[in-house]
């Protein structure tokens, strides 16, 4: 990529050619004006790993740990090395920009990507992004931070808009951010879907010209998320560059004549040109060519470092009796729908194809000298499981063979056009693309088979964004054709599942065959189609007696000298598009896990979630770990902690509330009138549960360990703006481990405004062999360690008086295990900026 001299190239552009450098020319990439140089960039998906340019049967990928455990780490070394080889796997992948890290608020544990981000603090969030955003730039790759802002729930996202106090916005929402530009300086940013106090993100000059450009001086390019803008010479005017995707809706001829009318002075247009020109400098750094073919890095050391993460994102949340670390040597039965299948990442923008994905069952059989006994016990799906997994291909492999025409199926001697073997059947199609196929219109076939291990009844399932039959040895069993219902499957443009049943005899062969149709056969109403292709999902499984596979787990489990339970929700439940409806984990699970535990007291519960379930069942339950969505070394992570072969060193990033009707956002959590009113102001998460005395489940920054550690010799001194947090962790168990030592700081003095009881400031992680001491310090600026939003002056205030420093292995300070100091503000200040 050459080197562009951005005054000179912009004297050269004719308006037509700056107009086509502000919108993308399709899903990922921006326009080329090779005649000046300019090279078209490649953008990529996302938060979790580099997806590449495809949704349909894309490359494969290296797949990190969800946001949430990443956030889980507190470890911003660690977020640094991942952020350094999602740099990597973007050049691999020949992509300059990276759609990520997402750094939106956990306002409620229900948000359907709240899996995605790191947490519910803001300065946790802001912390671990600007650290995941250095890695991702020393590789010259250029990162996105998003969704700017208050992007924080799912429910009609582009038609909502957020009400919320400036205070709110500030010391919570927009805070994360702040961080990021003060540390990390990234690349570009993402605008929300939404509109804050009445104003669409990507076309509200107080959040992109007056706060982020004007009052944090930064200087990077803005780019709206895909489909995320509404207007033409708003947008342009408040300083949105790029709009994402192409073929551009809102720019080209139109902004060519706002332009010519004066509608959008020139000055200005040159202004978004120039961002656009610096971010295309910015990103020759990293080397990747115009246009470079896509390729894969699966390395060993991708994989230790894959594993390292998500070892250190484990919870340990429960370890009564001592029942874990398990023993390798036992007579062990593994239950659960999340053992043998790997549930890796969470839905839409995060889901992408792992380059493998080892499930907990397999990791979990690695480490024991004998093969353990396994029951599903339960199923934990909303959509049927994906029919790829058990069926066989024509060609004898795992997946379905898919054939693509240009004719119905009503057409006998129809041509095939392509053919290809699918292992995953959920297909988002509008990027599939054939050279001899002449339209958007196209059909296509799947088929799979299986043999029976039972008799037993299978039930088969459709969501299609199009139209589709699914027939079970030449019988029709699902019609999901002319009365079609619209759905939340695929970003809302699709159907509900439609469902059909077949009985099957033990040892009999079964054949599969779907018959596709694409988007423009759609009978939804509305146009919701996205486009192109269309969708397809092809779901199915045994059905089963939930009472009955309940009770069998129970009596398997009492022959057991241990048992694993691998339970919780999957891409299914969190996923961008919708919110959950509840905290609930899938009908059946909660009874269970009840019955497991009731019957052999030496069980340990694996959950995996992004975001908080409920868990009625806790007191009956000695052990229990979250380990999040876990990339893929999600089975090998979950047996290192299980056995102790590495010990769980993770903290909850954000708090589990007994019951949703605790969480404060609990009243204004969805859509209604157009808007969603933050009626919980600055008081999310622990902020809230302390401030109104309201116990939880489990506190923000909660984890054991298998060893213990003591805090002591506090110092805190305050000095030339410059606050230092000094003290001494002791491990003081048997075994080597990680602490984190988490930094609170709490006004003794009522101030003007209510404030919350205390707040984390800083944190600081530590590994220790069993006995060893060491110093940690944590600094911080003084001006952000005491500060708030005083919106009589639209600043940040910090108050004079005594200040209270908190240390802690969580946000529930424990006499005899916190220690606590102080430093004073002798004179009230105000300050912007960052």
């Amino acid at each position: 990529m050459a080197n562009i001299n951005v005054e000179e190239t912009l004297k050269k552009l004719s308006m037509a050619e700056k107009v086509d450098l502000l919108a993308g020319i399709d899903f990922w990439h921006t326009k080329a004006l090779p005649q000046h140089g300019i090279p078209s960039l490649r953008l990529s998906d996302g938060p979790n790993g580099v997806r590449g340019t495809k949704f349909f049967n894309g490359i494969k990928a290296a797949c990190f740990p969800c946001g949430t455990a990443l956030g889980a780490t507190f470890n911003v070394e660690l977020l640094e090395e991942a952020g350094k080889k999602m740099g990597e796997e973007a050049k691999v992948k020949g992509a300059h920009v990276i759609l990520g890290p997402t750094i939106n608020m956990q306002r409620s544990p229900l948000g359907g990507r709240g899996f995605e981000s790191l947490g519910e603090d803001p300065i946790l969030a802001g912390l671990g992004a600007a650290a995941i955003v250095r890695g991702i730039q020393s590789t010259g790759v250029q990162a996105t931070i998003k969704h700017f802002v208050c992007n924080d729930h799912e429910h009609k996202r582009n038609a909502v808009q957020a009400m919320i106090t400036e205070r709110a916005l500030r010391e919570i929402y927009a805070l994360p951010f702040q961080l990021t530009v003060r540390d990390a300086n990234p690349g570009s940013f993402m605008t929300g879907y939404n509109g804050v106090n009445g104003t669409y993100c990507s076309e509200n000059k107080e959040l992109l010209e007056k706060i982020l450009r004007g009052e944090w001086g930064w200087d990077g390019m803005v780019m709206s998320d895909w489909f995320g803008v509404y207007s033409t010479t708003e947008a342009a005017l408040a300083g949105l560059d790029l709009e994402m995707p192409g073929p551009t809706r809102f720019r080209g001829d139109q902004l060519k004549f706002n332009v010519s009318t004066d509608k959008v002075r020139t000055h200005i247009l040159d202004q978004r040109v120039k961002a656009m020109l610096e971010f295309i400098k910015k990103c020759s750094a990293s080397g990747v060519k115009d246009n470079a073919p896509e390729g894969t890095a699966d390395t060993p050391e991708t994989a230790e470092l894959l594993r390292r993460i998500g070892n250190e994102g484990i919870v340990l949340m429960k370890n009564e009796k001592n029942v874990l670390p398990l023993k390798k040597d036992r007579k062990t039965v593994v239950i659960g729908p999340n053992a043998k299948i790997a549930t890796y990442h969470g839905g839409g923008s995060a889901s992408l194809a792992a380059y493998y994905a080892v499930t907990p069952f397999t990791g979990i059989s690695n480490k024991l000298s004998i093969a353990p006994k396994y029951t599903i016990g339960q199923y934990s799906h909303k959509l049927l499981p994906l029919l790829g997994y058990t069926s066989k291909s024509a060609k004898g492999n795992q997946g379905m063979t898919m054939k693509v025409y240009t004719d119905g199926p009503d057409v006998s001697d129809r041509k095939v056009v392509d053919e290809l073997e699918l292992l995953k059947t959920e297909m988002l199609l509008v990027d599939y693309t054939n050279p001899k196929l002449k339209s958007n219109l196209w059909y296509a076939t799947f088929e799979g088979s299986l043999v029976a291990e039972e008799d037993c009844t299978y039930e088969f399932g459709l969501v299609v964004s199009g139209t589709a039959n699914l027939y079970v040895n030449d019988e029709l069993v699902v019609d999901n054709t002319e009365k079609q219902t619209l759905g939340d499957a695929f970003f809302g443009s699709a159907t509900i599942e439609e469902k059909g049943y077949y009985k099957m005899e033990k040892g009999k062969t079964y054949n599969f065959k779907v018959n596709f149709g694409s988007a423009p056969t759609s009978k939804l109403s509305g146009n919701t189609v996205l486009q192109s292709g269309g969708a397809l999902r092809i779901g199915g499984c045994k059905v089963i007696d939930p009472k009955a596979e309940i009770a069998h787990a129970a009596e398997l489990a009492k022959s057991a000298d241990q048992v694993i339970i691998c339970a919780g929700l999957n891409a299914d439940w969190e996923t961008e598009g919708n919110d959950r409806a509840n905290m609930d984990l899938p009908p059946g699970m909660d009874d269970l896990i009840s019955a497991v535990a009731k019957a052999n007291p030496n069980t340990a519960i694996v959950l995996q979630s992004g975001t908080p379930v409920a868990m009625p069942w806790i007191n009956d339950v000695n052990a229990l770990i979250h380990a999040w969505y876990g990339g893929n070394e999600t089975g090998n992570t979950i047996a290192d902690v299980l056995f102790g072969d590495a010990n769980p060193s993770g903290k909850l990033p954000l708090s589990f509330p007994v019951r949703v009707q605790d969480n404060p956002a609990f009243l204004n959590y969805r859509t209604e009138g157009g808007r969603v009113i933050y009626g919980e102001d600055i008081y999310i998460g622990y902020r809230y549960y302390e401030f109104a005395e309201r116990e939880v489940l489990f506190p923000f920054g909660h984890g054991l360990s298998y060893t213990t550690f003591a805090f002591s010799d506090l110092s805190v001194t305050a000095k030339e703006g410059k606050l230092t947090v000094s003290l001494t962790v002791k491990n003081t168990g048997g075994v080597k481990g990680s602490e984190v030592a988490q930094v609170y700081v709490q006004p003794k003095q009522k101030a003007k405004v209510n404030r919350p009881v205390k707040e984390m400031k800083g944190f600081a992680k530590v590994e220790l062999a069993p006995g060893e001491s060491k110093t940690v310090k944590v600094e911080m600026e003084t001006k952000y360690a005491a500060n708030y939003w005083d919106e009589e002056r639209n600043q940040w205030c910090v108050e004079d008086g005594e200040y209270e420093v908190i240390v802690s292995d969580s946000s529930k300070v424990e006499e005899g295990k916190a220690v606590k100091g102080n430093f004073v503000v002798k004179e009230t200040y105000w300050w912007s900026g960052i």
